[in-house]
């Protein structure tokens, strides 16, 4: 039996009984390259994402050395199950603009830049894709952003484009309450072409609004244009924003009591 397989079947074993779940940002380039890694198991492994990386197993790019990982650790394994990147202005500064930049213009946000931050390659372990595990991903981040004194939240919400992407296109129109004002509209380099696509599927075959986006939208998030295409990963991606003076007041009371 490999180290590996052993390894593995360790860490199943422990993870039979309740998880013992916390969040912080990662304290170790150990525990970084563990994030990485589960990025690479959820994006490759289960989405087929086109990724280049250096390393073989390990989602990387140039944004990483730049960003703050924030982590959901299982303390009975020291597991890595969930991640969020987190790019703070200072650095985005440092490396010449936000991951965001590369799929929209992101021009009208100009004036957030110095308290703006920007979230991505969110992913949650299968096993641990709960209620429980987003709301501490989301506590870290509150955390982040008070004690940051950081006012906005920027980032792509992706929606799968496995059906050609006329759930994507279905999901946009359905979500016109929840559009920015005109003033924080940004757009996409890729366009979705949502004239060519169903847009008004048919209720039955309307698919859910993603877990992550509802979180966003219930939080007080806008959606602030319309979607462009990531052919890399093969998804739809929605541009959020979230100003922290909007986010919902039984969340934030929901969130900050889930700190470690």
């Amino acid at each position: 039996m490999t180290s590996t397989h052993h390894q593995t079947q360790q860490q199943h074993q422990l993870r039979t009984g309740k998880p013992e779940l916390t969040v912080g940002l990662a304290r170790s380039e150990r525990e970084i390259d563990e994030a990485k890694r589960l990025r690479y198991r959820v994006f490759a492994g289960e989405m087929g994402a086109r990724l280049s990386t250096r390393t073989p197993g390990v989602d990387h790019d140039i944004y990483d050395p730049f960003c703050d990982h924030l982590v959901v650790r299982d303390e009975r394994s020291a597991e890595i199950v969930g991640t969020y990147r987190i790019l703070s202005p200072q650095n985005a500064k440092r490396i010449g603009g936000y991951y965001s930049e590369n799929e929209f213009d992101l021009t009208r946000l100009q004036h957030l830049r110095p308290r703006l931050v920007e979230i991505g390659r969110s992913c949650v372990h299968p096993e641990y894709r709960s209620g429980a595990t987003i709301t501490l991903l989301w506590a870290g981040l509150s955390k982040y952003m008070i004690e940051g004194g950081y006012e906005h939240l920027v980032g792509c919400a992706s929606v799968s484009m496995a059906d050609g992407g006329h759930a994507a296109a279905s999901l946009y129109n359905r979500l016109g309450e929840h559009m920015s004002p005109l003033e924080y509209r940004v757009f996409p380099r890729c366009p979705l072409p949502l004239a060519a696509l169903k847009g008004d599927l048919p209720e039955e075959q309307r698919p859910p609004v993603p877990p992550l986006i509802k979180g966003y939208l219930r939080a007080g998030a806008w959606i602030c244009g319309e979607p462009a295409w990531d052919p890399d990963f093969n998804t739809a991606d929605l541009p959020v924003l979230l100003p922290m003076s909007r986010l919902d007041a039984r969340y934030a009371r929901h969130f900050m009591g889930k700190q470690d």
